[in-house]
């Protein structure tokens, strides 16, 4: 384990490029918690996931009116998560929204609007990928066989997408670093990067598809009790 990150509070103006001084965002490296929480994948992982895990369905057609209903109850899910970022004094996010270089492109999703939100907050940066080792850049990987969810019940896995190569372990492993500084920071909101295979909360890619579903870390923070919002509810 890389040694733990200490909450560190953000402004718009503050963090701008990992090379500024007093509140920059640590580098990938630095992203990782401690192993002050000894937490076995499967102790959570397995056992809380595959019980709430419903088994996968062909979708139904739904007449107008329940169309709309749906288009509601999805906005009253979006704004209580913006609700419980509001209210959140501490939040874990994606280090790459917060201008770090550290997506598999070797590139930051800095956004403006994150940064925004997370006025007077103490942060906790997180890259589960990095975390684990994958590297910067290093080769994009797709879920296949169903979503985060599924990885965790052990019905789907995590490949890279041109060789196939199975990478399920490595994510777990940063899926399992971030629900430890979840847990060692007190931390019940994470503000994570849409469509990722490790961060995406409403869409992620299965086989080269953008389906709706979880990706593996925001499963396991949401199978242990936490908020996960996107960066696209800002």
């Amino acid at each position: 384990m890389t040694k733990a990150v200490e909450p560190s509070h953000v402004t718009a103006s503050e963090a701008v490029a990992p090379s500024h001084a007093a509140h920059d965002v640590p580098s990938p490296t630095e992203l990782s918690p401690s192993s002050a929480h000894e937490v076995t994948p499967t102790h959570v992982a397995h056992d809380t996931l595959k019980a709430v895990t419903p088994a996968r369905a062909a979708p139904d057609v739904q007449s107008p009116a329940e169309h709309a209903s749906s288009d509601q109850g999805e906005a009253s899910a979006r704004d209580a998560r913006r609700e419980a970022l509001r209210a959140a004094p501490t939040v874990m996010v994606s280090a790459c929204l917060l201008g770090e270089a550290c997506r598999y492109d070797g590139r930051s999703q800095r956004s403006e609007r994150v940064l925004t939100a997370l006025e007077g907050k103490a942060v906790i940066p997180i890259c589960p990928e990095a975390a684990a080792g994958l590297g910067i850049p290093r080769p994009p990987v797709d879920l296949a066989g169903g979503t985060g969810v599924d990885v965790w019940a052990g019905r789907a896995r995590a490949l890279t997408r041109e060789t196939r190569e199975d990478r399920t372990a490595a994510f777990q492993d940063g899926a399992q670093q971030a629900l430890e500084a979840a847990r060692r920071f007190d931390v019940t909101v994470a503000l994570l990067k849409e469509k990722s295979p490790s961060c995406g909360s409403q869409r992620v890619y299965e086989t080269g598809v953008l389906r709706p579903g979880e990706g593996i870390t925001t499963a396991l923070l949401r199978a242990d009790g936490r908020t996960v919002v996107s960066d696209e509810d800002l």
